[in-house]
């Protein structure tokens, strides 16, 4: 990145120091997660720097410990679970929400992405307070439940901002050729749409993989997922396999971003292509 060739030179160190700026930024808010990817190698059980030497013994550990192994099963199969539900769920409101028509769109859309603003402890309590009186504490579906409330609101979003510029023209015109409600979904507002939903599938699976606030709350004694393993791990008995997990979770979640900004991108061609 350059500075146009018209630039002064005030306006040069200006851009240079802008850039300079982001970077030490970004580089602040990574240090911790960099810091920690090194440490998985470590080969000593002990969280310092220099390392002595490298191991892949805290990985192996990883992959073959019954506790992190069905942590991470468990983790997949609530993910898996909530990233249908919240898909399913989300992609509706969000085509209930495109209806320019609809009363109260702005208050229902404030209703729906509300758990993306309150603080997640407080969700937390008042899960767990409403779990006690329906007895869900400590079942898989409670927690599938809990996790949908979290990750719906990503798919809204992603959906809702992909039929901001969806022509409602080609639905009709679907519906005057004979076609049904479903034909017309399946066959003109569901390929426009699916970059956003599976944009948004991919945030509400991070979404639940990563959440462990929601499970210590609902979680029972043997339902420990993955970030709830780590977190019982740093408080009961310290060891390097936690960095292990953290470096693949990062790894993994980082990978799922990358997709989704791809998904984003396509998303925008598709939108120019339907605009021309």
């Amino acid at each position: 990145m350059h500075p146009p060739s018209y630039a002064t030179p005030f306006e040069r160190i200006a851009y240079y120091a802008t850039w300079a700026f982001t970077g030490l930024v970004l580089l602040f808010l990574m240090a911790p997660i960099i810091t920690v990817i090194p440490l998985s190698f470590n080969a000593e059980p002990y969280f310092s720097y220099p390392m002595p030497g490298l191991s892949l013994q805290w990985y192996q550990d990883f992959f073959t410990n019954d506790r992190w192994t069905k942590a991470v099963v468990l983790s997949l199969e609530l993910a898996f679970c909530v990233t249908i539900l919240a898909t399913i769920l989300g992609t509706l409101a969000a085509l209930g929400l495109a209806r320019l028509n609809l009363p109260g769109r702005a208050f229902i859309l404030s209703l729906l992405i509300l758990p993306m603003i309150v603080p997640v402890i407080i969700t937390a309590v008042a899960v767990y307070m409403f779990y006690a009186w329906l007895g869900l504490i400590g079942t898989f579906p409670g927690m599938v439940l809990a996790h949908t409330v979290l990750a719906s609101p990503f798919v809204v979003i992603t959906v809702t901002s992909t039929l901001t510029t969806f022509d409602w023209n080609l639905a009709r015109a679907g519906a005057s050729l004979g076609a049904d409600s479903v034909t017309v979904f399946r066959r003109v507002i569901l390929p426009l749409i699916l970059p956003g939903m599976i944009s948004g599938a991919l945030f509400a699976w991070v979404t639940s993989f990563d959440e462990v606030v929601v499970a210590l709350f609902i979680a029972g004694p043997d339902q420990r997922t993955l970030p709830k393993q780590m977190f019982s791990g740093i408080r009961e008995q310290i060891s390097p396999t936690i960095t292990a997990a953290a470096t693949i979770l990062v790894v993994f979640s980082t990978l799922l971003l990358v997709g989704a900004e791809l998904l984003r991108r396509r998303t925008e061609r598709l939108r120019g292509m339907t605009a021309t």
